[in-house]
């Protein structure tokens, strides 16, 4: 447990690495078959897993940590028949591992992780991949998961209500023997989708995607090559501290961000700039000063559904109530996103009223004391950090360990920028 109490902020934190940019660079290295060099990765409870995951394949990973790389040699890969890859709770190492893994050549592979990975759904991409050559073994719908075959390509049609789905096709079928279709009815997320194509592009792919990206054509027979390259700061990881400027009417300056770059969650600091904020971009930095109060109102975030925890404590504070809608799909990340933070701020004395792809918040006074359950998901953990900067009385997060899964050094960071310096 670890009870955190209300404290102004000011000063700048620089952003850890993003966790999405880093496990894409470790996929592709692996799919390679060569040496890779990926420069300032984020090294995290996931990314973690991803390299242990890349070991167990005969990959050699070696960590250059005075120099800040990785470097990933995939040239030789295991003899062994029978391949158990444990992912621990990195469900973007699962969904987007899962096609390279039938490019590889190896005998059966046995996809698993820990308790929430195996509630995560993987059984429509499992059929996907089926019409693809590649047999899956999944008794649930969720990991484990074991294949075997090879993807040989073809068409397919796959919902996703996430995008990991569309970018673990985009990322294995460049390697499939033809050519392939893949045709895609629902698609949530679609930055995500963005970035994996930026890495398409950067290695010349040879692909044809519609502008709503739910149509793709892609050229089998083609090669990812290896790579040196370095990893941007995770605009996931910086919400975070987006919003304790916001909450706490603070100026705080981030370092290391890329106004340019394809992370969807680089909208936040707009949303938060219709809040009210005050938002400046540097070269590689920005600046926020939250206001005397922030503004209610709607948003629909389908496109950034990791923002939800972070957003939804805001509305504690508001002028109005906020409403965050579109957003099915966070009920299917570590735990059910919308009915934990629902639960959550009810707990906290807030009114909250949730429907099937959101929730509303009404902003009112704070109950101090409290004992958070934030479920494992180091999304919440976080989110419920941050609101602790204007819970008067402040409030115990029954497990902060989780936050290490995407970002390590968050208590660390939060600590270094609070004027009062008690936990």
């Amino acid at each position: 447990m670890l009870t955190l109490y209300p404290s102004r902020i000011s000063g700048s934190v620089r952003i850890p690495a993003s966790k999405s940019q880093t496990i894409r660079a470790c996929l592709i290295a692996l799919a390679a078959r060569g040496v890779s060099v990926i420069r300032h990765p984020l090294y995290s409870g996931d990314t973690g897993s991803c390299f242990t995951a890349l070991e167990s394949l005969g990959c050699k990973v070696t960590h250059d940590m005075t120099g800040g790389c990785a470097v990933i040699d995939s040239s030789r890969l295991t003899e062994e028949s029978d391949i158990v890859l444990d992912l621990g709770n990195s469900g973007t190492t699962t969904y987007l591992m899962y096609g390279i893994l039938g490019t590889l050549g190896l005998g059966r592979i046995t996809v698993t992780g820990d308790e929430q990975l195996c509630r995560r759904p993987i059984g429509a991409l499992v059929s996907a991949y089926r019409d693809l050559g590649l047999e899956g073994e999944c008794r649930t719908g969720c990991p484990p998961v074991t294949l075997s075959g090879r993807l040989t390509g073809g068409r397919t049609s796959i919902e996703c209500p996430t995008s990991q789905y569309l970018s673990s096709l985009l990322l294995a079928l460049p390697l499939a023997e033809r050519d392939s279709e893949i045709e895609v009815p629902l698609l949530y997320e679609k930055p995500y989708v963005r970035m994996t194509l930026d890495w398409l592009d950067a290695q010349k792919i040879d692909y044809w995607i519609s502008s709503d990206l739910q149509n793709v054509r892609i050229r089998g027979g083609q090669q990812w090559h290896t790579f040196d390259r370095g990893v941007p700061a995770d605009w996931s990881s910086a919400a975070f501290f987006l919003a304790a400027a916001a909450l706490t009417g603070c100026r705080l300056t981030l370092q290391g961000l890329d106004a340019s770059d394809s992370q969807g969650d680089k909208r936040m600091a707009g949303i938060l700039e219709d809040m009210g904020c005050f938002v400046e971009y540097g070269t590689d930095s920005l600046t926020i000063q939250g206001p005397e109060k922030l503004c209610g109102g709607c948003y629909d975030i389908n496109d950034i559904p990791d923002c939800l925890p972070i957003l939804s404590v805001l509305g504690a504070v508001t002028d109005s109530p906020l409403t965050l809608t579109n957003v099915a799909n966070a009920r299917i990340k570590e735990t059910d996103r919308i009915a934990v933070m629902a639960e959550n701020l009810s707990l906290l004395g807030l009114k909250v009223e949730q429907v099937e792809d959101g929730l509303t918040v009404y902003p009112g006074k704070l109950k101090g004391g409290v004992t958070v359950p934030c479920r494992g998901d180091h999304r919440i953990i976080m989110a419920f950090s941050i609101l602790s900067l204007v819970t008067d009385g402040g409030l115990t997060i029954d497990d902060e360990s989780a936050s290490a899964v995407t970002f390590p050094s968050f208590y660390s960071l939060l600590d270094s920028i609070k004027e009062d310096k008690r936990k």
